[in-house]
């Protein structure tokens, strides 16, 4: 099997890779990013740099068996720039769709959406909670999702959507990212640095590690069924980031990290009262989260 990532260079995308290039069946792997790829040191291994948006680059990256398409302008940072999120999240996407539907129909394509494409969450989250997407790049997000479910109701493309949570922890997280005090948490407790969270104690949200969302796109462009839905919710951890801190504390004894809480409204709204989440779909094919709160710091910091 050949597999092409794009978006290797970055966080999700590297540690898929250094599984990829140990998970036996994949024969080869194309990485691709704007920025530098990871350095992995094996025959399988083809890098192909620039932008996915380049017809030469597309071309270059399509000719693959399954292909994850990682990259994306994220969160506050697509608010922010709404022509350049345009042109990544949606038309490259949409012309990347269209070149494999052209030139290799049925291909696996696997698609990094969001929780983002459900907006302000207040009711739990089910299988059957209709989107309503209140940010630029949730409604992105939502847009090429509908376009890959389409291609594949239409036998163009073999697709799914795979709907992220907060995904830990990003090491000097970007600052356009309005979750970065998420990962920042984990990295300033592992250093012994200080850190106001902009959250209360009770807050709930809910997190993935980068191992489990990395096994988790592998698992979906390697998996033969993927069923009828093609847009699906990932488990994840739900949490209080009381609980998140105790758990830090566990895995870090000796950290002088002094941790406090300053609430911020928007940010509590938007990230601090997530209700319980239901993920049968996705637990159904196969799709997994962190074994518990201890499990997930452990594998948030690789």
């Amino acid at each position: 099997m050949k597999l092409s990532v794009i978006g290797a260079g970055g966080f999700v995308g590297a540690h898929l890779c250094r599984l990829a290039v140990q998970t036996a069946g994949i024969t080869e792997i194309v990485l691709n990013d704007v920025t530098d790829l990871p350095d992995l040191p094996s025959q399988k291994v083809t890098m192909v740099q620039g932008s996915f948006a380049d017809p030469d680059i597309r071309a270059a990256v399509c000719d693959a068996d399954a292909v994850i398409l990682l990259a994306s302008i994220l969160g506050g940072a697509a608010d922010a720039d709404y022509a350049l999120a345009r042109r990544i999240n949606v038309d490259a996407v949409l012309d990347l769709f269209e070149h494999l539907r052209d030139t290799r129909p049925g291909t696996r394509v696997v698609l990094a959406s969001s929780i983002a494409v459900f907006g302000e969450i207040s009711e739990p989250v089910t299988d059957l909670t209709e989107p309503d997407p209140i940010m630029t790049y949730g409604a992105q997000k939502l847009m090429t999702e509908i376009a890959l479910s389409n291609f594949t109701r239409k036998g163009w493309l073999d697709g799914i959507s795979l709907r992220l949570s907060g995904v830990m922890a990003r090491d000097g997280s970007d600052g356009a990212l309005k979750t970065a005090f998420m990962s920042r948490l984990f990295w300033c407790v592992a250093r012994g640095q200080d850190i106001t969270l902009p959250v209360s104690p009770d807050a709930q949200t809910w997190m993935t590690s980068v191992t489990a969302a990395a096994g988790n796109f592998l698992h979906a462009a390697t998996h033969r069924d993927l069923g009828v839905r093609r847009a699906v919710t990932l488990p994840a951890a739900c949490l209080t980031f009381g609980d998140l801190v105790q758990a830090l504390r566990r895995a870090y004894p000796q950290s002088p990290s002094k941790i406090s809480f300053d609430p911020d409204p928007e940010i509590m709204r938007l990230f601090g009262r997530f209700p319980t989440l239901e993920t049968p779909a996705a637990e159904a094919l196969g799709f997994t989260k962190d074994r518990d709160i201890d499990a997930l710091v452990a594998d948030a910091i690789t």
